[in-house]
């Protein structure tokens, strides 16, 4: 009971303490596991094996292991933050921190990356087949339905098959580790002639051969450290890899019996999942595929056979796991446009849906007509993340708790800044790589989260 107490600073005996929102959290350990994790987990997983290929396996596992540890001391800095204050919810930390300007740069910043996240996933897969009738769809009997709940608790369950999704996803990987062959000469010449065919089928005869034909065995030997030219990129694809951190306090106000510790487990355990997932799927697809591995790991297995039925229910299954991923994003933002717009309000389902309903026209509208602003979402993305991971936990951390407690010179604040400086060193490699992807008309630094 004496952790609880440090969130509730100015409580008297005998006078009840104010709660964070207007009901006790009744949301499981597992559920808040899964729900975490569901946040964490994106599309970007499909570009890890990619990732692999321009590190090597030894340098990759150092550097994957070394975010999942950064992002496990932001959710710490942040719920030191929130403890110190009494407040559960990002856009009122920056408030705390900065005023006015803080509370809107924190809740900007939440749904610009959000917005942009959801926006990414959808215009960057082709295996969505032009369903621009499918999206709408989806979206009005999956993601809205969803999106209507109003506590984040009911979603572990969607969450939970989501992960299941990505399993099955983590085991064809590792299926077919052991099933293709490499060097791939005769299979893709096969391959070949399947994807010909089913191109005529269509009146298509454009299709290309796949670019993974090479009957040199050193072409098959795993690198484990790797410098070339596109190492760098990596970099910036990895530290943005456990996003969540707009997902951590509202999952923190909704758990049962909710103390710091509790949550840091939380967090700690959606970390560690999400890195073993990380991790195997990079492994597994870049040691089925070596230096053949494309920036979309799907693709590649496209590209060997085009009517693997096994890897076309894949397909489905990251879809329907991306899906199932958007209700539980369009939460933090929704609660940051309600921190915004409707500060002193309470809770009105007039206003819960009508900023549901907008969420999701814009999104749509966004993916089905505009769909080369990916590019610009890319800046976002490059500048928001870090953002979210790095500075703001960093800056709040050092604005909120007192001095008297912490001196700016103590060892906590010092790291702390030094965190919030390599989220600025991240956001310049970011935006950088972008803008020179746009000058040389190539796409390298894609697969982010």
């Amino acid at each position: 009971m004496a952790e609880r107490d440090e969130f509730l600073p100015g409580t008297r005996p005998g006078i009840k303490a104010p709660q964070f929102t207007d009901f006790e959290g009744k949301t499981s350990f597992g559920m808040s596991i899964f729900n975490l994790s569901n946040a964490i987990m994106g599309s970007g997983i499909l570009g890890l094996a990619y990732a692999m290929s321009n590190t090597g396996i030894i340098l990759f596992l150092i550097l994957l292991l070394f975010i999942a540890i950064l992002s496990a001391y932001s959710i710490h800095l942040l719920l030191r933050s929130a403890g110190v204050v009494g407040i559960r919810a990002y856009e009122q930390l920056g408030h705390r921190a900065f005023g006015q300007p803080g509370k809107v740069l924190a809740g900007s910043i939440i749904t610009m990356h959000n917005i942009g996240g959801k926006v990414q996933h959808v215009t960057s897969r082709e295996w969505y087949l032009d369903g621009r009738y499918l999206i709408i769809i989806v979206s009005v009997i999956i993601i809205f339905p969803l999106s209507l709940m109003r506590h984040l608790g009911y979603l572990g369950y969607t969450s939970g098959f989501s992960l299941s999704c990505m399993v099955f996803f983590l085991i064809s990987v590792i299926y077919k580790k052991f099933n293709i062959p490499c060097p791939l000469e005769e299979i893709t010449s096969h391959s070949n002639h399947s994807a010909y065919a089913l191109m005529e089928s269509h009146g298509n005869h454009s299709f290309v051969t796949p670019a993974y034909v090479n009957s040199d065995v050193d072409f098959c030997e795993p690198q484990l450290f790797t410098i070339n030219t596109q190492t760098a990129y990596t970099i910036p694809i990895l530290a943005f890899a456990f996003v969540c951190h707009p997902e951590v306090l509202p999952i923190y106000t909704e758990l049962q019996d909710a103390t710091k510790k509790r949550m840091q487990t939380v967090a700690n355990i959606s970390i560690l999942a999400m890195f073993v997932m990380y991790g195997l799927t990079a492994i597994f697809g870049y040691l089925t595929f070596f230096g053949g591995v494309e920036s979309e790991l799907l693709h590649t297995y496209i590209k060997v056979d085009p009517l693997d039925t096994l890897i076309l229910c894949v397909r489905m299954a990251v879809l329907v796991a991306v899906t199932l991923t958007v209700p539980v994003v369009l939460f933090p933002i929704r609660r940051a446009l309600l921190q915004l717009l409707f500060p002193e309000k309470p809770f009105h389902w007039a206003r819960h849906i009508t900023i549901a309903v907008c969420l999701l026209i814009i999104v749509n509208l966004l993916v089905i007509f505009v769909p080369t602003i990916r590019d610009i979402f890319g800046i976002i993305g490059a500048t928001s993340a870090p953002s979210l991971i790095f500075i703001l936990p960093g800056i709040f951390y050092i604005r909120i708790v007192p001095e008297e407690t912490e001196p700016l010179k103590s060892k906590p604040k010092i790291m702390a800044s030094c965190f919030a400086v390599l989220g600025f060193i991240f956001m310049v490699m970011s935006t950088s790589f972008i803008i020179i992807d746009w000058v040389s008309g190539e796409s390298r630094s894609g697969g982010g989260h």
